[in-house]
């Protein structure tokens, strides 16, 4: 089975998530190709080719500096009419998903979002989603001859490392690429902060910090181990923290290593959006909050005395 990859960038490098699809591409198919599209795509398609995305279709083109479904969508549509994919995978975030449900529209095909697992029975790519919760994993089969479009959730497949690969640059005309609308400018996350999404160590307040005042407590703390900042929805909503920091069921569904809930009672809209993490550890002095449930760890006591005093700890050890 034909696998191509969408590979999106950020600076023209690209994102952690690209290698993901790599390793899931890997996991069902050895025909593997992947579209780079890119302000200058060289330099990226020769590392995704050193890590195993087969044949790296490198396709240069100013308008391609910021991400736009349209312009992408029309690009993309080109390779798959040239190349014939059975199989499209693309990341399950915000421009991932965007762009495939567009994709998918436009070339008649099947689409299933959110993969959290990939397989093959009797010929044919199985997609496993999950639902309420994690509770329940439905599978997924593709109807018709057309290609089976997939977003995978970012943190479920490990980063391919290495692998065979050649890059081919592609050349497409001006007037094949379609886009009503034009990015100007892209404004990011301020330097330093780690995305959500890609974080492989999370630490997340709730309400437990009981006010705006003390969110700095778990700021440090996230810092201290090198991961990103997370929140409840409750927080959010109350004002103390922007929405960008939102876990749950209304914010980002987050996949890290590690997550640290602190002063989180464990609602259900917030498990959603963080129970398949590799690792959960959860305080709260609360030894009854529904979090326990799902935590690999639970420290039951008053988070004033217990953050400040993991994150000197970890400040140590990390130094040394």
């Amino acid at each position: 089975m034909r696998v191509l990859i969408i590979a999106l960038h950020k600076n023209d490098k690209p994102i952690s998530a690209s290698f993901e699809l790599i390793g899931a591409a890997k996991s069902v198919s050895q025909d593997i190709q992947t579209v780079f599209l890119a302000e200058n795509a060289t330099g990226g398609a020769q590392e995704l080719a050193s890590r195993g995305g087969g044949k790296v279709l490198a396709i240069s083109k100013p308008v391609f500096k910021y991400f736009n479904e349209e312009a992408y969508a029309s690009a993309v549509s080109g390779v798959i009419k040239s190349h014939q994919p059975e199989v499209v995978l693309a990341p399950a975030s915000l421009n991932g998903k965007a762009l495939m449900s567009r994709l998918a529209a436009l070339n008649g095909g099947c689409m299933a979002s959110e993969a959290i697992g990939l397989e093959v029975e009797g010929g044919q790519l199985v997609v496993k989603r999950s639902h309420y919760g994690g509770s329940v994993v439905s599978k997924v089969i593709k109807n018709g001859n057309s290609p089976f479009f997939v977003t995978v959730r970012l943190k479920i497949f490990p980063e391919s490392k290495e692998g065979s690969g050649e890059v081919i640059n592609e050349s497409i005309d001006d007037s094949k690429i379609s886009a009503k609308s034009r990015v100007v400018e892209s404004k990011v996350e301020a330097a330093g902060e780690v995305s959500l999404t890609e974080a492989d160590v999370i630490v997340s307040a709730g309400r437990g910090m009981k006010g705006p005042e003390h969110v700095p407590l778990v700021q440090e703390l996230a810092k201290s181990v090198g991961g990103a900042f997370g929140a409840s929805r409750a927080i959010v909503d109350a004002g103390w923290v922007p929405y960008s920091h939102q876990v749950g069921q209304t914010g980002k569904t987050v996949n890290p290593k590690l997550y640290i809930a602190v002063g989180i009672s464990g609602a259900i809209q917030h498990l959603v959006g963080m129970r398949t993490s590799g690792t959960i550890v959860a305080i709260n002095k609360d030894k009854d909050a529904p979090i326990f449930n799902v935590a690999n760890y639970g420290i039951v006591g008053d988070a004033f005395e217990i953050v400040p005093a993991l994150t000197a700890k970890f400040k140590k050890e990390l130094s040394t």
